[in-house]
């Protein structure tokens, strides 16, 4: 079993990292510029460290074991603290030295996205060192990672209210329904009841919408999606009707390939927030970068900083 760290052990759990990010031991190889042979060589001098195996490998593919699994978990922490470790020793003389995480939903209206960046522009002109990580994932996946301490700031829409996170609205986003060129109703798109639409097959989030949107929920929901990229192909396809937000459709709409169903009665909006864990158990570098999102978003100022 692994006792005390060595250099070499820090290395063996940086290839292994490698590994479970390439998804294998040959995909591995062009990141780790070494061959297979030696990669293989280092994951089983790591498993004879710790005394368990960490992943199965062969024909059948790549697998973790369940405590290879945790064993990630645990690296990618000793990794981080690591590299947060020589920042700051690199940068002691600066005020804000470590890392930031934030995680974003894609396809943020373009708006949105400006003053994103018009945030991350201010909080470069302070005297920080600050490494940042930004990750597009789902708003379930963004709610884990602010729980289990793997991000510090999350912007999306949220349909739990978890008492351990704190929520600030940005702005509203709206969201319509619409058909694909080569579906049924497409001839008539614009003027489609919610009846007649709850018909079809229809293409449906992965995590919850709003309860008090419709009375009623589709009767065929034939198939899922946790992005809108993904939502936006099955419309196209033909074959499903889905919501989509309304400035990320504008473009396939201007080209007729989708048309909204009824934009007066087949919508609802969505609020977008800033989540992160309760303001008292925020870092200093958080708490800065909110300061500088809250001058973007002149309307959140009062929450933001609250």
């Amino acid at each position: 079993m692994l006792g005390s760290l060595s250099d070499l052990d820090l290395r063996l759990i940086r290839v292994f990292l490698a590994i479970v990010d390439a998804g294998g031991i040959s995909t591995a190889q062009s990141i780790l510029n070494v061959g297979q042979s030696t990669i293989s060589t280092q994951l089983a001098t790591l498993e004879t460290r710790l005394g368990f195996r960490l992943c199965e490998r062969g024909r059948s593919g790549f697998r973790l074991t369940a405590k290879g699994e945790r064993f990630t978990e645990l690296a990618r922490h000793l990794v981080g603290a690591i590299e947060d470790f020589s920042v700051q020793a690199r940068n002691m003389d600066r005020r804000l030295v470590g890392s930031l995480r934030i995680g974003i939903i894609g396809h943020t209206p373009f708006s949105e996205n400006i003053r994103i960046s018009q945030a991350i522009a201010r909080f470069r002109q302070r005297d920080e060192a600050v490494r940042l990580d930004i990750r597009v994932c789902s708003p379930g996946e963004q709610e884990e990672r602010l729980l289990s301490g793997t991000l510090d700031i999350a912007m999306g829409y949220f349909w739990h209210r978890i008492p351990s996170l704190q929520f600030t609205p940005l702005f509203i986003e709206r969201q319509v329904a619409y058909c694909g060129r080569d579906h049924p109703l497409f001839c008539q798109a614009g003027q489609i009841t919610q009846a007649e639409a709850w018909e079809y097959d229809w293409g449906w989030r992965t995590y919850p919408l709003p309860q008090s949107i419709f009375s009623e929920s589709p009767k065929s929901i034939t198939a899922t999606a946790d992005n809108m990229e993904a939502l936006a192909m099955l419309v196209l396809s033909g074959h499903h009707l889905a919501f989509l937000p309304q400035h990320f459709a504008r473009s396939y709409e201007e080209q007729g390939l989708i048309a909204p169903l009824n934009s007066q009665v087949l919508r609802y909006d969505v609020t977008f927030h800033a989540v992160t864990r309760q303001r008292q158990n925020l870092g200093e570098i958080p708490k800065a970068f909110l300061e500088d999102l809250a001058s973007v978003h002149l309307s959140a100022v009062p929450e933001i900083l609250s």
